[in-house]
């Protein structure tokens, strides 16, 4: 552990966001799932509403500094992807 003060405030700080990060991320990952859950319903307003809610918490994380925007993008990406694989099957 760091010896000066201001080294030690910037530890718990580090600490503080890395969990709001963490906490975000499977914010994110848990409407990822359940955009896929509604894809093979036929109810296609909560379905909507869903992709619209992962590009919403996914352009906030990106603005945040939480995600890279390209990493943001491919997850969109993939998540739109995987809806038309499973709404065909």
């Amino acid at each position: 552990m760091a010896n000066i003060k201001s080294a030690k405030k910037r530890v718990l700080i580090a600490e503080a966001n890395r969990q709001r990060n963490v906490a975000f991320k499977t914010s994110i990952k848990t409407a990822v799932k359940k955009a896929l859950a509604l894809a093979t319903d036929s109810d296609k307003e909560a379905l909507n509403t869903a992709i619209s809610k992962v590009y919403q918490l996914c352009d906030k994380a990106v603005s945040k500094g939480i995600l890279h925007k390209n990493t943001a993008a491919r997850k969109k990406s993939r998540l739109v992807l995987a809806i038309k694989r499973a709404q065909q099957a």
